[in-house]
C-alpha cells in the first residue's frame, strides 16, 4: 500500500535512486550501527560512518574482527577496516572492503560536527525538556 504519492514505489526508481546517488546522500546510506554501551551514552541508534572510528565486524567472513576504519570508500559502498586485508600473489596486500550495515561502532571519533549530531539526535534529553515545559504550563493555569 502507497502512502506518500510524492514518493514512488516503482522497485526500478529506487534502483537508479539508490545506486547514482551522490556522496553526501551516501555518507548518510552508509550508517552503521552504535554499539550497547555507546547506544545507552548517546541515545542514538547509529551513526554515519567516518574515518577515524573504531568497529567491530558482525556479519560474514571477518565476523568478531576488530580495528579502526582507514578509509570510507563511498564510490563502492564499502567501508576498510585495519588488519582486515588479504595477500596478493605478488606479495602486496589488498584491504577488504566490508558494507557499513555489517559493523557495530565500538569508539566514535568526536569533533564538533559529530557532538552536534549527537546532540541532535539525542532525543531522550529533548523529551524531558519537553515535559518540564508542559509541567510549568500545567502549574500556572
Amino acid at each position: 500500500m502507497k502512502f506518500n504519492a510524492d514518493v514512488s514505489s516503482s522497485r526500478r526508481k529506487a534502483h537508479k535512486a539508490h545506486f547514482s546517488a551522490p556522496s553526501s546522500i551516501r555518507r548518510k546510506i552508509m550508517s552503521s550501527a552504535l554499539s550497547k554501551e555507546l547506544r545507552g551514552k548517546h541515545n542514538a541508534r547509529s551513526l554515519p560512518i567516518r574515518k577515524d572510528d573504531e568497529v567491530r565486524i558482525v556479519r560474514g567472513k571477518y565476523k568478531g574482527r576488530e580495528g579502526k576504519v582507514t578509509q570510507v570508500y563511498r564510490k563502492k559502498w564499502v567501508i576498510h577496516v585495519d588488519r582486515v586485508q588479504r595477500d596478493k600473489s605478488n606479495g602486496a596486500t589488498s584491504p577488504i572492503g566490508i558494507h557499513p550495515s555489517n559493523v557495530v561502532i565500538t569508539s566514535i571519533k568526536l569533533d564538533k560536527d559529530r557532538r552536534a549530531i549527537l546532540d541532535r539526535k539525542n532525543r531522550k534529553a529533548a523529551d524531558v525538556e519537553m515535559v518540564d515545559v508542559s509541567v510549568v504550563f500545567v502549574s500556572v493555569s
